[in-house]
């Protein structure tokens, strides 16, 4: 694949603070697990068919995976950019799913912890320019993590639907999905006409036409973080969030329901 096109510079993102974000909400998404009675494990979420047990699975499948990739040979040459990574993700669909339902009958609080302890015990040696084989492509650790953030910031956020339960989101862990998503947009919808804000972590210009330069920007949409990854991710609609006031769109380009979701 080529490098993503739509931002003149990818965003840097320090490894140590990944690394730190990644495990902070992995024990947030452990203790809710833990918590949980054996009957929530059979409600419905929002992910087509999937129980909360499959999300558990999948859950533990994505920070699985990086342990998994580290002991295998490293690729010769890196194939998957960062913001390449959103278009990537829908041809494996259906071999996520068969795995992720293979490992579901387990226990889910069993599988979680040995996630998290096999993650802690490869991961902090690991070089962050160390190149991972992964389902996607040869991917850099650094980069991988942050989708692994990604994944698990939306995913706690769908467990929290399903469960019912309030789970914690580590600032650093919020900030990088958040962000990420905000410039997987620019990248799917280059321009500068739009300035899309996602206080306090992100502002993104987007949409071809007319460029902002100074002053107050004519096309801005603004919502929360949350709300933000809902849409970016097809939780959401962009009708139903403007009309439940969750975001807010001014200037005729401002729509950009047509460029959501990014990420599936």
């Amino acid at each position: 694949m080529s490098p993503a096109r739509g931002r003149s510079r990818t965003r840097s993102y320090d490894p140590a603070k990944t690394r730190a974000a990644l495990t902070a909400q992995c024990a947030h998404v452990q203790a809710a697990v833990r918590a949980l009675a054996p009957g929530q494990f059979a409600r419905p979420t929002r992910l087509g068919d999937w129980t909360v047990r499959e999300l558990v699975a999948h859950l533990s499948m994505t920070l699985g995976g990086v342990a998994r990739n580290l002991v295998r040979p490293a690729p010769p040459e890196q194939r998957v950019a960062l913001l390449d990574w959103p278009s990537a993700t829908a041809p494996h669909a259906a071999g996520i799913d068969a795995d992720t339902r293979a490992v579901a009958a387990d226990d889910p609080d069993e599988l979680l912890t040995r996630t998290a302890e096999q993650l802690a015990e490869v991961l902090p040696a690991a070089p962050a320019d160390r190149l991972l084989a992964t389902r996607f492509g040869a991917m850099r650790l650094d980069d991988y993590l942050v989708t692994r953030c990604v994944e698990l910031v939306v995913h706690t956020d769908d467990l929290a639907a399903a469960t019912g339960t309030e789970i914690p989101y580590d600032r650093q862990a919020l900030a990088i999905a958040t962000r990420f998503l905000a410039d997987a947009l620019a990248v799917k919808a280059p321009g500068g006409s739009v300035e899309v804000r996602v206080p306090p972590f992100a502002v993104v210009q987007c949409v071809e036409g007319p460029k902002h330069t100074r002053g107050t920007p004519p096309n801005v949409v603004e919502t929360d973080p949350l709300t933000w990854l809902r849409l970016a991710t097809g939780r959401t609609a962009w009708h139903e969030a403007l009309d439940a006031a969750a975001v807010s769109a001014s200037g005729e380009r401002a729509d950009i329901g047509g460029y959501l979701p990014v990420l599936r």
